[in-house]
């Protein structure tokens, strides 16, 4: 239950040749204290809900708990989650022994995409591909959950 994950910006659309998939996300967020988050998650056909804890000092590591949810009752907690609900759509790419999650971010968060990849530890190696660009792990400004309350239509021109 501890996710240990790292975060960088992308500097082309290559990866979507590389693509082995591609699916829409839609989420909220029923709380966003700094302690912890509780997001709702449709992704695709299936519905989430998972509550992070606080991250560690680097924002590599932190607590992670997610259980399934029928997509009905995922819609049903959206509507109750707080304002700044995101979309975007998910690429997975593998490479090397590793996965990457790519999103494509739409509506208030247009033009900006992450690129994820879980480690087994922080010390972990792994291939980076060409489009991937500057690490934005820790930086809390790309947090999904504060995506949510200060999209980056606001502050693009910052990074």
């Amino acid at each position: 239950m501890i996710e240990i994950e790292r975060k960088f910006l992308v500097n082309s659309l290559d990866y979507r040749k590389e693509s082995q998939s591609k699916t829409t996300i839609v989420q909220g967020f029923l709380n966003t204290h700094p302690n912890r988050t509780v997001r709702i998650r449709i992704h695709g056909e299936m519905g989430y809900i998972t509550i992070k804890g606080v991250s560690n000092e680097n924002g590599t590591t932190r607590f992670e708990w997610e259980d399934e949810l029928n997509v009905r009752d995922a819609r049903a907690l959206l509507r109750l989650c707080e304002p700044g609900i995101i979309e975007k759509s998910r690429y997975v790419v593998k490479a090397g022994e590793h996965l990457f999650e790519i999103d494509e971010f739409s509506g208030e968060n247009e033009g900006l995409i992450i690129a994820e990849i879980e480690l087994s530890s922080e010390e972990e190696e792994f291939l980076q591909p060409s489009w991937l660009g500057n690490e934005v792990t820790g930086d809390i400004r790309f947090y999904n959950s504060q995506l949510s309350k200060k999209p980056y239509k606001y502050w693009k021109n910052e990074v």
